[in-house]
């Protein structure tokens, strides 16, 4: 999916692209259409069970806003695409919300692709907001975005079919698993853990390290270890036994329900990132939007989402509303990750440019190829 990536990322360079979010705006129409237009990721809000309603539902029903919800967000370079032209020439997009991974939110932001969010309206986010999540370098007082879930970037097998996994040298070499492997196309998480497995620091590397952790990608997909570079699809093909083992995202696995699929953190250390929500130009229903972020701040709220999706909670409170609900997922570390745990974390280092066309381009012609 990352193929067109090397043409998409220079893009951002474009002095041309650059927006102004104050001046790049819409009257909002939020007090005459009580409707909400949202992008997210698959699987990643819950689904009514048993006659209950959905987290959706009850904002829903809360505030009279009819949402349209889609999940058309698999990959984020691959949605930037979607929206590139548009954003970039401030037209409108058609959606009043997307939620995008750290380091392209930070893009957009930069891009001024972003309105900023009116903190009295968000009061809900500056208090429940989970201090790990705080003080980012790149929105460090939470003016543009709002985490919406985070998670971890590891190792998972099928326990069924294969022994344990340790180390991401053990998945690109061992031969029970070859050509019955998979990595994401999310660059910094699978050459994040490349980087890690090499001894190096995702947080703080250079050209020759990247390039040591690349060629033993190059290398695994040449001797052919490597079945395919995905997205989220990758866990059918997992439980499927089509994979044996995979670089993964936390809540993937454990929201498959499948005892055989395994998480682990791999022995050299995990990535660690968020999904953001995020509000683009032009959106025509703004106020709602910041409802929407109010109302998952809730801790209540946000315990219920979590026992769905199962990724880390963002939520200060949550973990006792979780108690009510499911006292066992309450323990869970990949929703409530202890000090300990988020030790073990690591994240990836901010991009200059030429940097970001060069690197990308290097991964797509791996991935693509």
């Amino acid at each position: 999916m990352l193929a067109g990536s090397a043409g998409v990322l220079p893009l951002f360079g474009t002095p041309s692209r650059q927006q102004d979010p104050e001046s790049c705006t819409t009257d909002d129409r939020s007090a005459t259409e009580k409707s909400l237009v949202i992008s997210n990721w698959p699987e990643y809000i819950d689904t009514a069970e048993d006659g209950g309603t959905t987290t959706l539902e009850d904002f829903e029903k809360a505030t009279g806003i009819d949402v349209r919800y889609t999940a058309d967000v698999n990959d984020n370079v691959e949605f930037f695409a979607k929206v590139v032209n548009q954003l970039g020439a401030c037209q409108e997009t058609k959606r009043d919300m997307f939620m995008l991974t750290d380091w392209m939110a930070a893009r957009m932001i930069n891009m001024g692709w972003i309105q900023k969010l009116d903190a009295a309206k968000v009061p809900n986010l500056h208090q429940n907001l989970i201090s790990s999540l705080q003080g980012v370098d790149w929105d460090p007082e939470r003016e543009y975005s709002a985490p919406w879930q985070s998670g971890l970037a590891g190792i998972a097998y099928n326990a069924a079919e294969v022994g344990e996994v340790r180390t991401m040298d053990e998945l690109l070499t061992r031969s029970d698993l070859k050509g019955r492997v998979s990595l994401l196309t999310e660059m910094r998480d699978t050459m994040g853990l490349l980087l890690l497995s090499d001894g190096n620091d995702p947080a703080d590397f250079d050209d020759d390290d990247w390039a040591v952790a690349m060629e033993k990608l190059r290398k695994a997909r040449s001797a052919g270890q490597i079945r395919a570079f995905t997205g989220n699809e990758y866990i059918q093909d997992l439980s499927a036994g089509n994979i044996l083992a995979c670089v993964a995202w936390s809540g993937d696995v454990l929201a498959a329900g499948d005892e055989n699929l395994k998480f682990i953190t791999p022995e050299e250390g995990s990535m660690i990132w968020s999904d953001n929500m995020l509000i683009p130009n032009l959106a025509g229903h703004q106020d709602n939007a910041q409802k929407w972020i109010d109302h998952y701040y809730d801790p209540a709220v946000a315990a219920k989402l979590a026992a769905w999706v199962n990724y880390i909670c963002p939520v200060e409170g949550a973990q006792a509303e979780m108690e009510k609900i499911d006292p066992e997922l309450a323990e869970s570390e990949l929703i409530f990750p202890t000090e300990e745990t988020l030790a073990q974390t690591h994240v990836f280092r901010g991009l200059k440019e030429y940097e970001a066309r060069a690197y990308e381009g290097e991964f797509a012609d791996v991935t693509g190829g």
